[in-house]
């Protein structure tokens, strides 16, 4: 077993890194929800972030230990949009120039978030690992500090400061679902957990149609797609990235796959039953729930509601697809 590249002690390093611009996020248990699942249901409401997801945890703790010298080249990325609004949010913070590579066609509202930040932003590639091959091969060498979207220890340790508000809150959870993909945040999570209760579960939750880090995980090697056939952006990846899935070897006990159809209907029940609006892979964790609700009945179960940055054009068909039933 390989050592860690992040561990407890680098969660705990910065988190009151992230302390200083962000509040914790609510863990609520909505009672409509536990009833529907048979289970204490606790949603972590990363959607409640002033990006709308999870990921600006993860920025503002790489942006804030960058030095000068890193700083004054910039930053670059690619992203579906919240990786992208999470570093466009810290490098305004600290006054660093930021430039995003989104694919084409990428959730437009996402896209205004990013620019209306102060990034510059360019759409290239038919999706994430497509811009991500543009970025790094016609952009990265012209200078410029590339910060991938998994493969930084200290964006794993910003977003693990929200498994520390969990366990505040809640110090004996059974079970914390996370939406995956790349990773970073179910190894945060992960992290967090095996060193302060290592009896809970940690269980990662991938779309069917995007389903290459689960199955790298499964099968010990790493497996890829030709596309990522999933409305749903956050989850849209076809290709692992090297140090969450080590990670994900070591920190994460389980994964489970929901399709498209489980997501829109966890979508709508989340609006409906808490009026929070979820994009696609922050209503994975409830479809998960929901999909294997008899394996957890009874448990007290976290859901990470990784983000709200919904493509409302994908909201007609969520209402038609209509809520998660009690059978």
């Amino acid at each position: 077993m390989t050592e860690l590249p992040v561990k407890y002690n680098d969660v705990l390093d910065a988190l009151p890194r992230v302390r200083e611009v962000l509040p914790p996020t609510a863990l609520i248990e909505w009672p409509g929800l536990s009833e529907l699942l048979g289970c204490q249901f606790s949603v972590k409401h990363e959607n409640h972030h002033p990006v709308g997801a999870f990921k600006v945890r993860g920025g503002i703790n790489l942006i804030g230990t960058l030095n000068d010298e890193e700083k004054a080249t910039g930053i670059l990325g690619c992203s579906t949009g919240n990786h992208g609004q999470s570093l466009a949010f810290a490098c305004r913070r600290y006054g660093v120039a930021c430039t995003i590579v989104v694919p084409e066609g990428n959730n437009p509202d996402k896209n205004a978030a990013i620019r209306g930040l102060g990034a510059t932003l360019i759409e290239s590639g038919r999706d994430f690992d497509e811009a991500r091959g543009f970025l790094e091969r016609e952009i990265a060498p012209q200078g410029g500090r590339y910060v991938h979207s998994a493969n930084e220890p200290k964006l794993i340790a910003g977003v693990g400061t929200m498994a520390c508000e969990i366990f505040d809150v809640l110090p004996d959870p059974d079970v914390i679902l996370v939406p995956i993909g790349l990773g970073s945040g179910v190894c945060g999570n992960g992290i967090v957990a095996k060193a302060v209760r290592p009896q809970t579960i940690v269980i990662g939750v991938q779309s069917s149609g995007a389903d290459a880090v689960a199955r790298s995980w499964k099968s010990g090697r790493l497996e890829t797609s030709d596309k990522a056939d999933t409305w749903a952006e956050g989850m849209a990846t076809r290709v692992p990235a090297e140090m969450t899935l080590d990670i994900m070897r070591q920190v994460m006990d389980d994964v489970i796959i929901v399709d498209d159809d489980e997501l829109r209907r966890a979508c709508f029940s989340l609006l409906k039953r808490t009026h929070n609006l979820a994009e696609g892979a922050g209503a994975a964790t409830l479809a998960a729930a929901y999909q294997q609700r008899d394996r957890f009945a009874g448990k007290k179960v976290v859901a990470v509601l990784s983000g709200g940055n919904l493509d409302l054009a994908e909201l007609p068909r969520i209402m038609a697809a209509g809520e998660l039933r009690t059978e």
